[in-house]
C-alpha cells in the first residue's frame, strides 16, 4: 500500500452509522428551535415594552385629574336623546380628540378619569371653611391678598398648612398645597385651580355664575334664521346674557369658563346668539384667543369610547384636541352622556358639549380659522 493511499484514506471521514446521523439530525433541530424561541420571545418583550410605554406616556401630560361627578343617562324624551346623529363608529375620524384629557375611567362618562381612589379621596377629605371662598380663578407663588388669606386658613384648618397667615402665597404655602394635592389624589403641581380650591371647599358656587336664559319658543329662530336650542338665546332678545369684557372684536366666538357659555358675534360685532355648554372639570381649557384648526363630522374621543359629532378643533394637545362638539355617544351602547337640563354644568375632560341644534349651527359658523376667544 503506497503512503499516497494511506494519507488518503487517513482524510476521509469514516462513514456514519444511521444512528449517528439521526442523531445529528436532532441536535441541529434543537439548536434551531431554540434560536427561534430566544428571537420570537426577545421580539414579544420588544412589543410589549412599546405597548406599555404608549399606555404610560399619556397620564404624564395630562391635565389634573379628580373626582368627577355622576352624569345621569338621557330619558327618551330629551332633545339630546331624540335628536343625537345617528353614527356608525366605523366611519369616524381616524385622529382622536379629547372629550378626555386623563387616563381612562368609567367615571363621568368614561370621559375623564381619575387616579385610583381619588373620588372617595377626594369628596371625604373636602373641607367647607366659614364663609371663605375665592374670587380668583388660580392661585401661584408671589400672589398676595384676600383670597391666599383664605387659602391659608383652609389649609391650616386642613392640618397642612403650619405658617403665619400672611396673606402671600410663599414657599411654605406652595409645600403646603403640593402636600394636600399628593394625599388627596389630585395632579400636583403646587398651584391652586378649580380641583384643589374645591377639595378644600373654597371654591365657588358656580351655578352662580351661570345664567340661564327661558327656553326659547318652539321654533324660535337667532338673528341669521337658524334654529335655536332650549338653552340658546337670540342675539336681539332682550334676555341675552353681555358678552365678556375684553372678549375680542370681530366675527368670533367667545367661550366663557366660569359661566359655561357661548356667544357667536358676526362681522359687525353683534351677537348671533348665545348658549349654554358643558365644558372641562379641570383646568385644561386655554384663556386667550384661538381659532379653529381642524373639523370632522365624526370624530372620536381619544380612549375610543365615545363618539364626538361635529368636532370643530381650537386647541391641540399631546394626546388629542379641544373643541366643540355635540353632545357624546357611547360607543358601547349607543346612548348619550347627558341631558339638556345638564348644560350649564362642567362634565367633560376637555372639550365643550353643546346641545346638537347648537352644535350644527356651530358647525356652519365655525369655518377654519374663525376666532376663538376663552375667557
Amino acid at each position: 500500500m503506497s503512503d499516497q493511499y494511506v494519507r488518503a484514506r487517513s482524510v476521509d471521514p469514516p462513514p456514519r452509522k444511521p444512528r449517528e446521523s439521526r442523531l445529528a439530525v436532532l441536535v441541529v433541530g434543537a439548536v434551531v428551535i431554540t434560536l427561534g424561541g430566544v428571537a420570537l420571545a426577545g421580539a414579544l418583550r420588544d412589543s410589549s415594552d412599546r405597548a406599555v410605554a404608549t399606555i404610560e406616556q399619556a397620564p404624564t401630560t395630562v391635565a389634573p385629574a379628580a373626582a368627577a361627578p355622576a352624569v345621569s343617562e338621557a330619558p327618551a324624551t330629551d332633545p339630546l336623546a331624540t335628536s343625537a346623529p345617528t353614527v356608525d363608529a366605523s366611519t369616524t375620524s381616524v385622529a382622536a380628540d379629547v372629550a378626555a384629557v386623563a387616563p381612562p375611567a368609567e367615571a363621568a362618562g368614561d370621559e375623564a378619569a381619575v387616579p385610583a381612589g381619588a373620588v372617595d379621596n377626594a369628596v371625604a377629605a373636602t373641607d367647607e371653611p366659614d364663609g371663605c371662598k375665592l374670587a380668583a380663578r388660580e392661585l401661584v407663588v408671589g400672589k398676595s391678598g384676600v383670597d391666599v388669606e383664605c387659602l391659608q386658613i383652609a389649609l391650616r384648618d386642613a392640618g397642612f398648612y403650619q405658617g403665619q397667615i400672611s396673606a402671600t402665597y410663599d414657599n411654605a404655602t406652595y409645600d403646603a398645597v403640593s402636600q394636600l394635592q399628593t394625599d388627596r389624589s389630585l395632579f400636583v403641581d403646587g398651584e391652586v385651580g378649580r380641583e384643589t380650591a374645591k377639595s378644600l371647599g373654597i371654591w365657588p358656587d358656580e351655578e352662580s355664575m351661570v345664567v340661564r336664559t327661558p327656553p326659547a319658543p318652539e321654533g324660535a329662530d337667532d338673528t341669521t334664521g337658524f334654529p335655536l336650542s332650549p338653552v340658546a338665546v337670540s342675539g336681539d332678545d332682550p334676555a341675552l346674557p353681555p358678552l365678556p369684557a375684553d372678549s375680542g372684536e370681530g366675527r368670533r366666538v367667545v367661550y366663557d369658563r366660569a359661566g359655561q357659555r357661548v356667544w357667536a358675534v358676526g362681522e359687525d360685532d353683534q351677537v348671533i346668539r348665545s348658549w349654554l355648554v358643558s365644558g372641562s372639570q379641570y383646568e385644561n381649557e386655554v384663556p386667550g384667543t384661538h381659532e379653529v384648526f381642524s373639523r370632522s363630522e365624526q370624530s372620536t374621543a381619544w380612549n375610543g369610547k365615545a363618539i364626538l359629532p361635529l368636532m370643530i378643533r381650537w386647541y391641540p394637545t399631546d394626546i388629542g384636541n379641544l373643541g366643540f362638539h355635540g353632545i357624546p355617544i357611547r360607543v358601547a351602547d349607543g346612548s348619550v352622556y347627558q341631558t339638556t337640563d345638564e348644560l350649564g354644568t362642567r362634565l367633560s375632560g376637555g372639550c365643550q358639549r353643546q346641545h346638537n341644534v347648537d352644535a350644527e349651527f356651530m358647525w356652519n359658523f365655525a369655518v377654519e380659522g374663525t376666532k376663538v376667544v376663552v375667557t
